[in-house]
């Protein structure tokens, strides 16, 4: 019986080695090398590749702006998730028509949809410039301007991504029980006190699911810089991602590439942790 037990278990166990151990394990190993274009190959260089990425400026800007650009965009997100959420789930006209609509952008692939956003967001050619000043305001240097091409990686992310937030909130609101709800309104509870005493603490888990998942994958931004912005200008946009791209498959610095991710990684599971931890303990109410 136990061996039928583990024999059924070793194709997914291989694939598990296959497909996540050992390429981190390769990455680790490549991490201590001197791969590059002049050195192709595994030869050791020790912690070489570490120490010089403790002095790597460029490096920590890049990740400090990736946690802005993260924790922002996630935050945006579950806000205006959960606002089309509630929209969508009691009986409003066309349900079930804006319940597809707003799954739209998450549908669209994110190389066409970050083309699209950098011709919309051309500051002479896009047709968002000319909207602007025909409202009597100045146009906006979008993706010329540090600040500005910022607000636009942003803005584009919280766009596709908003979706996400929407569909996984809008499962659980519907999945919610009616009998807490009656209870509030023989109670005399109004909308907003109904809001923040049972719906909110209703959705206090999956909230936190929803906002740890898209930590994990905001936290890899990478195809909407690469093309809306390539980093820039300068240096505004460069995401830590996008950085150890640069290094790796532009310059080719493989074994420092290695050791860029692989203290990406730690910093990742240890960050995500520590917030995942903080949001059950301030979100989800032990039960009765």
């Amino acid at each position: 019986m136990y061996r039928q037990k583990y024999l059924f278990l070793t194709p997914g166990l291989i694939a598990l080695v296959a497909i996540i151990l050992f390429p981190l394990l390769f990455t680790i190993r490549v991490s201590f090398s001197g791969w590059d274009v002049y050195n192709p190959g595994l030869s050791w260089k020790g912690g070489q590749n570490f120490s010089r990425l403790m002095a790597d400026s460029r490096y920590w800007a890049a990740l400090g702006r990736l946690s802005v650009m993260a924790v922002g965009t996630v935050l945006i997100q579950y806000v205006l998730g959960f606002a089309l959420a509630l929209l969508v789930w009691r009986d409003v006209i066309a349900r079930r028509f804006f319940r597809v609509l707003f799954l739209v952008p998450m549908m669209t692939t994110p190389v066409i949809m970050s083309v699209i956003w950098r011709t919309i967001f051309h500051e002479s050619l896009g047709p968002l410039n000319p909207i602007i000043r025909g409202l009597g305001l100045p146009g906006v240097p979008w993706l010329s301007d540090p600040v500005w091409a910022f607000v636009a990686v942003m803005l584009v992310e919280i766009w596709q991504w908003t979706p996400f937030m929407f569909l996984l909130l809008l499962a659980g609101l519907l999945s919610l029980p009616s009998e807490p709800y009656l209870a509030a309104r023989i109670d005399g509870a109004g909308p907003v006190r109904t809001f923040f005493s049972v719906t909110f603490p209703g959705l206090a888990a999956i909230s936190v699911g929803a906002i740890v998942i898209r930590l994990i994958e905001a936290s890899k931004i990478l195809d909407t810089v690469y093309v809306m912005t390539s980093g820039g200008p300068g240096e505004s946009t460069e995401t830590a991602s996008y950085y150890i791209y640069i290094r790796g498959l532009r310059d080719f610095q493989i074994g420092y590439s290695a050791a860029l991710s692989i203290i990406y990684l730690v910093i990742m599971i240890v960050a995500l942790t520590i917030i995942a931890k903080l949001l059950v303990r301030f979100l989800v109410r032990p039960a009765p």
